[in-house]
């Protein structure tokens, strides 16, 4: 194999980490001695054994002169786990290929330059593009402590989001629904405004799980509303909900609603509010920043979406587009450099926004 198919299989051994390691990035590690992998391993959980250490428990005694391909360089200081440095450097590993460097001010070269002192060669950028793309959220929150979001939606040909019942839901197949749901579990929160809780009634749960082995996870759950004003008796507002569920909101909210709301265990967030008494999303986006929420999916409504857009905070798009015309052409979305899939009925287009908002 060569170094290509060796770091190949460490960013395979990465990916296995999506669903559970935020805030932290995906790692994977394959340990080499004269040809032959002898240990592998990668990142199963925040707060758990990294990458370089789960390979290294694997190797042994054969980690000793071997060559280490890890998707990240490797970390150099003590958080919940000791440093990999250290492990790699008593382990008698004898070369190092890093994907990419960690831009993490803790370590951000620092990794890579204990590894060398100890007499380690150190090669990065070895596949760095796809390490990149791999932790594309982890990176966008490493850089601007905020948020990496994707907006999500489902439309007609013509462009059109809801049906003539008024109901969003109707529009995408069920395959697209699964598919939808299980990216949930990808994110740390969801987002929808106030008018989609009202019309829609959703749960925002993790309804269809893959086959991990792994607890399903149910991300926050997150209402704009800048009045405050939601029906108490809405399914988002259930206690008997997985997860957690928070209202952000601004100054003009009644305060007997929020203090009905929090009555019913509801996290409710005051936050500024902009010129049109919005909640400002700016404000809203450095508080889950600061919460470690790394990645925010924004569902909806097109209002809502389109407050996202206007304040250039997009990273990534997802639209299910289902091969029906509903009605007049409108809400119509600007895709660039998109890639299209099939899901039974419907197509499912993915594309990142770049116009304004850098990774």
């Amino acid at each position: 194999m060569s170094h290509s198919e060796f770091m190949s299989l460490a960013l395979r051994l990465a990916e296995k980490g999506r669903l559970t390691v935020s805030p932290n990035p995906m790692v994977g590690c394959v340990i080499v001695s004269q040809g032959q992998i002898v240990g592998q391993g990668f990142h199963q959980q925040a707060g758990g054994p990294h990458a370089e250490i789960m390979a290294l428990q694997q190797a042994g005694s054969m980690a000793k002169g071997a060559t280490a391909y890890v998707t990240l360089e490797p970390c150099c200081h003590h958080g919940k786990t000791p440093p990999c440095t250290t492990a790699l450097i008593q382990a008698g590993i004898k070369q190092v290929y890093a994907a990419c460097t960690d831009i993490n001010p803790l370590i951000s070269g620092a990794g890579a330059a204990q590894l060398r002192a100890a007499g380690i060669q150190v090669e990065t950028g070895l596949m760095e593009k796809e390490a990149l793309g791999l932790n594309e959220i982890f990176f966008h929150y490493m850089k601007h402590n905020r948020p990496f979001v994707i907006a999500k939606w489902a439309m007609s040909l013509d462009g059109k989001t809801i049906t003539a019942s008024g109901d969003s839901r109707d529009i995408s197949s069920q395959a697209s629904r699964q598919h939808s749901h299980q990216f949930r579990q990808q994110v740390d929160a969801i987002l929808i405004g106030a008018n989609t809780a009202r019309q829609d009634n959703p749960f925002l749960t993790v309804r269809y799980s893959p086959e991990t082995g792994l607890p399903v996870r149910h991300p926050l759950r997150i209402v704009l509303s800048g009045k405050g004003s939601l029906p108490l008796d809405l399914n988002l507002f259930d206690p008997r909900l997985p997860g957690k569920t928070l209202v952000a909101t601004t100054p003009d909210a009644d305060q007997h609603h929020i203090a009905s709301l929090r009555e019913q265990d509801v996290e409710v967030l005051v936050l500024p509010a902009n010129s049109r008494h919005q909640v400002d999303l700016h404000s809203l986006m450095s508080e889950l920043g600061r919460r470690q929420i790394t990645s925010l999916l924004v569902e909806g409504g097109m209002t809502v979406h389109e407050h996202f857009f206007h304040e250039n905070l997009v990273n990534k798009i997802h639209v299910y587009l289902a091969p029906a015309v509903i009605g007049s052409l409108k809400n119509k979305r600007f895709l660039d450099e998109f890639k299209v899939s099939t899901l039974d009925k419907d197509i499912f287009i993915t594309s990142d926004y770049k116009e304004h908002c850098d990774v």
